[in-house]
């Protein structure tokens, strides 16, 4: 799960070295940590959210293949 957020976050990003995701698994639940740069905060979460709703929309389809849940957080 942490390699398909990289990939997501960082192809929207404009700093993507400054793209940083950190990974906690706990049984069948997965939690995703991610910080970008500040500049790029604006085009990860998109007008309303959008953005960052599909990115995690992807992350639970994927994580459904493998039976397990998954949760993406975005930090100041």
């Amino acid at each position: 799960m942490k390699e398909l957020a990289t990939i997501l976050l960082k192809s929207l990003s404009a700093n993507p070295d400054n793209v940083v995701v950190e990974e906690k698994v706990e049984n069948t639940k997965v939690y995703l940590t991610t910080k970008v740069s500040a500049e790029d905060k604006g085009k990860v979460i998109g007008k309303d959210g959008c953005i960052i709703k599909a990115v995690r929309t992807v992350l639970s389809a994927a994580a459904a293949k493998k039976n397990v849940k998954v949760t993406l957080k975005l930090e100041d």
